[in-house]
Protein backbone atom coordinates (compact mmCIF):
# COMPACT_ATOMS: atom_id res chain seq x y z
CA UNK A 1 0.00 0.00 0.00
CA UNK A 2 1.54 3.34 -1.05
CA UNK A 3 1.38 6.71 0.59
CA UNK A 4 2.21 7.58 4.17
CA UNK A 5 3.55 4.61 6.20
CA UNK A 6 1.42 5.58 9.22
CA UNK A 7 -1.82 5.22 7.26
CA UNK A 8 -2.26 1.47 7.02
CA UNK A 9 -5.96 1.00 7.62
CA UNK A 10 -8.68 3.51 8.39
CA UNK A 11 -12.03 2.60 9.88
CA UNK A 12 -14.79 5.19 9.92
CA UNK A 13 -18.06 4.79 11.80
CA UNK A 14 -20.76 7.51 11.70
CA UNK A 15 -18.43 10.34 10.69
CA UNK A 16 -19.10 14.05 10.64
CA UNK A 17 -20.04 13.67 7.00
CA UNK A 18 -23.17 11.66 7.73
CA UNK A 19 -22.29 8.15 6.54
CA UNK A 20 -23.23 5.30 8.88
CA UNK A 21 -21.18 2.26 7.87
CA UNK A 22 -17.83 0.58 8.37
CA UNK A 23 -15.30 1.22 5.64
CA UNK A 24 -11.94 -0.46 5.30
CA UNK A 25 -8.96 1.23 3.66
CA UNK A 26 -8.07 4.83 2.86
CA UNK A 27 -11.48 5.77 1.49
CA UNK A 28 -14.15 8.14 2.72
CA UNK A 29 -17.60 7.60 1.30
CA UNK A 30 -20.24 10.24 1.97
CA UNK A 31 -23.07 12.23 0.47
CA UNK A 32 -22.14 15.41 -1.38
CA UNK A 33 -24.63 17.54 0.54
CA UNK A 34 -23.13 16.38 3.86
CA UNK A 35 -19.68 17.57 2.74
CA UNK A 36 -21.06 20.90 1.53
CA UNK A 37 -22.89 21.43 4.84
CA UNK A 38 -19.72 20.61 6.78
CA UNK A 39 -17.67 23.11 4.75
CA UNK A 40 -20.36 25.77 5.07
CA UNK A 41 -20.53 25.35 8.84
CA UNK A 42 -16.86 26.32 9.08
CA UNK A 43 -16.85 29.41 6.85
CA UNK A 44 -18.76 32.67 6.55
CA UNK A 45 -20.23 33.61 3.19
CA UNK A 46 -22.00 36.97 3.64
CA UNK A 47 -24.78 38.31 1.47
CA UNK A 48 -25.30 42.08 1.67
CA UNK A 49 -28.83 43.45 1.69
CA UNK A 50 -27.92 47.09 1.13
CA UNK A 51 -31.17 48.98 1.54
CA UNK A 52 -29.93 52.47 2.45
CA UNK A 53 -26.93 54.49 3.66
CA UNK A 54 -25.33 51.73 5.75
CA UNK A 55 -24.60 49.81 2.56
CA UNK A 56 -21.95 52.44 1.74
CA UNK A 57 -20.21 51.68 5.04
CA UNK A 58 -20.44 47.97 4.28
CA UNK A 59 -18.63 48.62 0.99
CA UNK A 60 -16.01 50.58 2.91
CA UNK A 61 -15.45 47.59 5.20
CA UNK A 62 -14.56 45.53 2.14
CA UNK A 63 -11.97 48.05 1.00
CA UNK A 64 -8.21 47.93 1.46
CA UNK A 65 -8.15 50.21 4.51
CA UNK A 66 -10.13 47.86 6.76
CA UNK A 67 -9.13 44.60 5.00
CA UNK A 68 -12.07 42.36 5.86
CA UNK A 69 -10.45 39.67 3.71
CA UNK A 70 -8.24 38.60 6.60
CA UNK A 71 -11.39 37.09 8.13
CA UNK A 72 -12.28 35.24 4.94
CA UNK A 73 -15.28 37.44 4.16
CA UNK A 74 -14.01 39.33 1.13
CA UNK A 75 -16.21 37.46 -1.32
CA UNK A 76 -19.80 38.63 -1.00
CA UNK A 77 -22.40 36.19 -2.27
CA UNK A 78 -25.36 37.70 -4.06
CA UNK A 79 -27.32 34.48 -4.21
CA UNK A 80 -29.17 33.37 -1.06
CA UNK A 81 -28.47 29.73 -1.84
CA UNK A 82 -24.71 30.38 -1.65
CA UNK A 83 -24.75 32.61 1.43
CA UNK A 84 -25.09 31.83 5.11
CA UNK A 85 -24.92 35.32 6.64
CA UNK A 86 -27.36 38.01 5.53
CA UNK A 87 -26.27 41.55 6.42
CA UNK A 88 -29.32 43.84 6.43
CA UNK A 89 -27.88 47.34 6.09
CA UNK A 90 -30.34 50.19 6.20
CA UNK A 91 -34.02 51.01 6.42
CA UNK A 92 -36.46 48.17 5.79
CA UNK A 93 -39.80 49.31 4.41
CA UNK A 94 -42.96 47.21 4.59
CA UNK A 95 -42.80 46.80 0.82
CA UNK A 96 -39.27 45.38 1.09
CA UNK A 97 -40.03 43.23 4.16
CA UNK A 98 -41.59 40.44 2.10
CA UNK A 99 -38.51 40.28 -0.13
CA UNK A 100 -36.15 40.16 2.87
CA UNK A 101 -38.16 37.29 4.38
CA UNK A 102 -38.24 35.38 1.09
CA UNK A 103 -34.47 35.71 0.69
CA UNK A 104 -33.96 34.57 4.29
CA UNK A 105 -36.11 31.50 3.64
CA UNK A 106 -34.03 30.62 0.56
CA UNK A 107 -30.77 30.56 2.53
CA UNK A 108 -29.44 27.15 3.50
CA UNK A 109 -28.76 26.11 7.10
CA UNK A 110 -26.83 27.20 9.11
CA UNK A 111 -27.75 30.84 8.55
CA UNK A 112 -27.24 34.07 10.44
CA UNK A 113 -28.63 37.60 10.17
CA UNK A 114 -26.79 40.81 11.03
CA UNK A 115 -28.81 44.02 11.49
CA UNK A 116 -26.42 46.81 10.56
CA UNK A 117 -27.23 50.31 11.76
CA UNK A 118 -30.01 51.95 13.72
CA UNK A 119 -32.52 51.73 10.88
CA UNK A 120 -32.20 47.97 10.45
CA UNK A 121 -32.18 47.41 14.21
CA UNK A 122 -35.01 49.69 15.38
CA UNK A 123 -36.29 51.68 12.43
CA UNK A 124 -33.92 54.53 13.26
CA UNK A 125 -35.20 58.06 12.88
CA UNK A 126 -37.91 56.94 10.47
CA UNK A 127 -41.08 56.28 12.46
CA UNK A 128 -43.66 56.29 9.70
CA UNK A 129 -46.38 54.14 8.20
CA UNK A 130 -43.99 52.74 5.58
CA UNK A 131 -40.98 51.82 7.75
CA UNK A 132 -40.57 48.55 9.61
CA UNK A 133 -39.42 49.19 13.18
CA UNK A 134 -36.60 46.65 13.19
CA UNK A 135 -35.82 43.75 10.89
CA UNK A 136 -36.20 41.38 13.85
CA UNK A 137 -39.97 41.65 13.32
CA UNK A 138 -39.67 39.46 10.20
CA UNK A 139 -36.45 37.43 10.59
CA UNK A 140 -34.47 36.32 13.66
CA UNK A 141 -31.44 38.57 14.14
CA UNK A 142 -28.22 37.18 15.59
CA UNK A 143 -26.02 40.31 15.72
CA UNK A 144 -26.92 44.00 16.03
CA UNK A 145 -24.44 46.66 14.91
CA UNK A 146 -25.43 49.97 16.49
CA UNK A 147 -25.01 53.47 15.18
CA UNK A 148 -26.42 55.72 12.52
CA UNK A 149 -23.98 54.93 9.84
CA UNK A 150 -21.80 52.57 11.85
CA UNK A 151 -18.09 52.73 11.17
CA UNK A 152 -16.68 49.98 8.92
CA UNK A 153 -14.55 48.78 11.82
CA UNK A 154 -17.73 47.76 13.64
CA UNK A 155 -18.66 45.49 10.74
CA UNK A 156 -15.69 43.22 11.11
CA UNK A 157 -15.62 43.35 14.90
CA UNK A 158 -19.23 42.15 14.93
Amino acid sequence: MGGCPNLRQTTMVKSDFGYNSKIEGEVIVTRADAVVNWVRSNSVWPMPMGLACCAIELMGAGGSRFDISRFGMEVMRFSPRQADCMIVAGTVTYKMAEVVRRIYDQMAEPKWVVAMGACASTGGMYRSYATLQGVDNIVPVDIYISGCRPAPKRCWTA
